[in-house]
């Protein structure tokens, strides 16, 4: 199991807008017609890499818990599926169906906007407010497959109830740790 860390870019970089497939809804959806009202998660995650698959559950409930709040979540697959093919489109849609996520699971398959964002994990996680800069990036709590710790989403939500409650968002921000993205 690889274990590489966020790129941890600069905290109010603007979002680079996109338009890409959704696996769920089969159309091409753009990042201006997902934000949220009051900020918008964005992660990068795929079907196959354990990292992921220890968070799916908290990440689903996290889009639950936060979309009636005006806070949007975007996953974003990047995966070569030539050579990964678990991540291919049709068992990304059946994955986002088991999972029971709620909100968009699109497929970046010429990479670009993993490049864009320097994405560099599964999971890879980014928080932006109302104008989309960037507030939060890295993981999103401390547990780890086969760590112990429980799986509670307590950085980002961190991140999120500042944000929602207009406090200081904390400039202590880990990396996220997961498998690489698999580049072409």
């Amino acid at each position: 199991m690889a274990r590489t860390p966020s790129n941890m870019i600069a905290l109010g970089t603007k979002a680079p807008g996109f338009k890409l497939l959704d696996t769920v809804s089969d159309s091409y959806l753009s990042l201006n017609e997902l934000k949220g009202a009051k900020g918008t998660v964005i992660m990068f995650i795929c079907n196959h890499c354990p990292f992921v698959k220890h968070v799916n559950e908290q990440i689903s409930q996290l889009a639950k818990d936060y979309l009636s709040k005006g806070i949007n979540c975007i996953a974003i697959s990047s995966n070569d599926t030539d050579n990964y093919p678990q991540d291919a489109p049709h068992l990304m849609k059946q994955n986002a169906i088991d999972e029971d996520f709620t909100f968009p699971y699109l497929y970046d398959k010429s990479q670009e906007v993993a490049k864009a964002y320097d994405a560099a994990c599964t999971p890879d996680f980014y928080v932006f407010n109302d104008n989309l800069e960037l507030i939060y990036r890295g993981q999103l709590d401390d547990s780890r497959p086969g760590n112990g710790i429980p799986v509670t989403g307590k950085d980002i939500r961190d991140a999120l109830e500042a944000l929602l409650h207009n406090k200081p968002i904390n400039a202590l921000q880990k990396p996220s740790i997961g498998c690489n993205i698999k580049w072409l």
